[in-house]
């Protein structure tokens, strides 16, 4: 999650008749920063592709899905707000996570013209944990906040192996449909609502916008649980938010929303089956800055 205004890619890139065309869906689109971010990471592993901004409200999603199905030279795409929900239910295949999270943030156009479908975002958070040195398989794990965010980084932690995944989220509906479609498809992983800050937890992650805005306040005191508790945010901009600063100011270990991000990339690029060169995509996403 972020605030900021999106990168803007200022360099050149060739277009020819073999161009793949990329790009992410969405409504509104301005905010979108993968056309900062892509470019560059094409040219680095030589893919003769290009990232396009699509904007379409939810009215017209159906139509837009059917276009982009029937144009061969599309790649794929990513989802943003307000379509991972819905655009679930109208791709003709979905992955195991996607379906346990009830949405979709990544698209492949394949060869028959079929839209399949799948979810990064948790799995970019949790590999970006792993990146940082801090273990998820068997690990007990706090979750707030079952929202898009939320909901993906629960199925990912599922999928990783969690010993115990506790969350707490507002909307009592949102929390029944979430953790029911968790309990079906992760059966062995145990899952369970809670209402107050959980003893003996090692990761503790804020899920919800809380912490975009100033004046926001915390979605839950980091000093209320035990000292060795990891604390973890989705919130990319502003980069340590309030929870972090004080989580940090009470000697506890915090990590930051920007390895969701960096750890997402070469997720897109093995999904759209474009091969890396051995780059380290990771580092090459720090390195552009955005």
């Amino acid at each position: 999650m972020t605030s900021a205004e999106p990168p803007v890619f200022t360099g050149l890139f060739p277009v020819n008749g073999a161009t793949r065309l990329y790009g992410t869906i969405g409504d509104p689109i301005r905010q979108l920063r993968m056309t900062g971010i892509m470019p560059q990471v094409f040219a680095a592993v030589g893919a003769n592709a290009v990232w396009l901004p699509f904007e379409g409200g939810a009215d017209l999603l159906p139509v837009m899905l059917d276009a982009l199905a029937k144009m061969r030279n599309l790649g794929g795409f990513t989802v943003t707000i307000p379509h991972k929900t819905g655009i679930l239910p109208l791709l003709g295949r979905t992955t195991r996570r996607a379906e346990a999270s009830g949405s979709v943030n990544l698209v492949r156009r394949e060869p028959d013209g079929t839209l399949a479908g799948d979810i990064v975002d948790g799995t970019g958070f949790v590999r970006g944990l792993a990146a940082q040195g801090h273990r998820v398989r068997g690990a007990s794990v706090w979750l707030v906040g079952l929202g898009g965010a939320g909901g993906a980084i629960a199925a990912a932690l599922c999928e990783a192996g969690v010993g115990r995944l506790l969350v707490t989220e507002i909307d009592a509906e949102r929390a029944e449909t979430a953790i029911d479609r968790l309990l079906r498809h992760y059966p062995d992983v145990p899952v369970a609502e809670v209402a107050t800050p959980p003893k003996g937890v090692h990761i503790a992650i804020n899920a919800t916008p809380l912490g975009l805005r100033p004046n926001d306040p915390l979605s839950f005191d980091p000093v209320t649980l035990d000292p060795a508790t990891l604390v973890a945010d989705v919130i990319m901009s502003p980069v340590e938010t309030p929870l972090l600063q004080r989580a940090r100011a009470h000697g506890r270990r915090i990590h930051h929303g920007r390895h969701m991000l960096d750890n997402q990339i070469p997720l897109y690029l093995e999904w759209f089956g474009i091969d890396a060169k051995g780059i380290d995509i990771v580092a090459l996403v720090r390195s552009i800055g955005t």
